[in-house]
C-alpha cells in the first residue's frame, strides 16, 4: 500500500509539472518573424515578398565596417548614376555662383527656367553689379524671396568686381565672404567651375547620410567633417551628386521608394518607405534634361532590366 502511494503520488507530481510546462509555452511569446532587405534590388523586382519589419543594423558598428558600408553605397550609387552632375544650368564660374545663390528655397528648374534672361541682360559681373534692383527684381520674382536674392547677387556681383577684378575665386575662404555665399554655395562653385573637391551639404544630402547612419551631426559643418572623413578627398564632389540625385529620384523625405531602391541592402532605414515593388516604381522621379520639377509617368518610370532605375530622359 506504501508503494502504491508513492506511484500515485509520483504520478500526480509528473501530471503538474507537464501541465506547467504546457502553460509556460502557452505564455511565452511567438518568435517576431524578421524581414531584411533583399540581397539585391532585383529580388523584390523578380516578385519577392514586400518586407515588412527591418532589424537595423547595431549602432556599435566599428568604424571599419561603417567605412567600407559608406564607399560601398558611394559606388553603387555611381553605377546607378554615372550621369551625376548639378542640375543648374551655367556656362562659367559667375553664371554658377548666381544660379547657386538663387536656388535656395526652391527648384533648379526654376532657377533653369529665369536665370536665361538674367544673364542675357546682365552677362558679367560688371553688368549685374550696375543692375537696377527693381529691374532685377522682376526678373528673379518666380524664385521667390526675389528682394533678398536681388541684393545678395547685385552685392556678391560688386564684390566680385571691387574685390577680385570681375573674376570668381577659387578658394573656399574668398568665396565665403561674397554676399549670400556659403560653405554650401562655394564647394558647388569649387566642385564644379574649379575641379576643387568638396562636400554640398544640401537638405537631400543631410537627411540621406543621416538615414545611412553615416553620422548623427546635425549641422551642416558638422556634417561635412563626419562625411568627408570616411572618403577619400577625391571622391568629394562626385559623392555629393550621387547622394543628392538618389534623394531627388528615389530615397524621398516622406516616402522613399524602398522597393525599388538599388541601396536597399546596405540601408539600416529600409522598410520606412514602400517596400513593394510595383508600388515603389510608382514613386520613382525622372526629370526631363536631369532637372528636378516633372515626374515622368509609366512606361518612362521603370527599373531596366537589371533592376536599376533607369536614367532619365535626356541624359547623356
Amino acid at each position: 500500500m506504501a508503494v502504491a502511494a508513492k506511484d500515485t503520488a509520483g504520478s500526480a507530481a509528473g501530471t503538474k509539472a507537464v501541465t506547467a510546462a504546457k502553460a509556460a509555452v502557452k505564455k511565452a511569446p511567438a518568435p517576431k518573424k524578421v524581414v531584411v532587405a533583399p540581397k539585391k534590388a532585383t529580388a523584390a523586382v523578380k516578385g519577392a515578398a514586400p518586407a515588412t519589419t527591418v532589424v537595423k543594423p547595431s549602432r556599435d558598428e566599428s568604424r571599419t565596417a561603417l567605412v567600407r558600408r559608406a564607399r560601398r553605397i558611394n559606388r553603387e550609387l555611381a553605377e546607378v548614376y554615372p550621369y551625376a552632375h548639378p542640375e543648374l544650368d551655367f556656362e562659367n564660374p559667375f553664371q554658377l555662383v548666381v544660379a547657386t545663390v538663387l536656388s535656395a528655397q526652391t527648384t533648379d528648374l526654376r532657377v533653369n527656367q529665369t536665370t536665361p534672361a538674367l544673364f542675357a541682360k546682365y552677362p558679367t559681373p560688371e553688368d549685374l553689379a550696375a543692375a537696377n534692383p527693381e529691374e532685377v527684381e522682376e526678373i528673379l520674382r518666380p524664385c521667390g524671396f526675389f528682394r533678398a536674392k536681388t541684393k545678395s547677387v547685385i552685392g556678391l556681383s560688386k564684390a566680385l568686381v571691387e574685390e577680385f577684378g570681375g573674376e570668381v575665386p577659387g578658394r573656399l575662404e574668398d568665396l565665403v565672404k561674397l554676399p549670400g555665399v556659403g560653405r554650401k554655395t562655394a564647394f558647388v562653385v569649387l566642385g564644379n567651375a574649379f575641379g576643387r573637391p568638396g562636400i554640398t551639404v544640401d537638405t537631400h544630402f543631410q537627411r540621406l547620410v543621416r538615414r545611412w547612419q553615416w553620422t548623427d551631426e546635425t549641422d551642416p559643418d558638422k556634417i561635412e567633417a563626419a562625411v568627408g572623413a570616411l572618403f577619400p578627398k577625391s571622391d568629394w564632389t562626385d559623392l555629393s551628386h550621387h547622394v543628392i540625385w538618389h534623394g531627388r529620384r528615389i530615397c524621398h523625405a516622406r516616402k522613399p521608394a524602398c522597393g525599388a531602391c538599388p541601396i536597399a541592402p546596405l540601408c539600416p532605414a529600409y522598410g520606412e518607405g514602400e517596400t513593394d515593388p510595383e508600388k515603389a516604381k510608382k514613386l520613382l522621379k525622372y526629370e526631363k534634361g536631369g532637372l528636378p520639377g516633372q515626374r515622368l509617368k509609366p512606361p518612362q518610370a521603370y527599373l531596366d532590366a537589371g533592376g536599376r532605375p533607369a536614367p532619365p530622359l535626356g541624359a547623356a
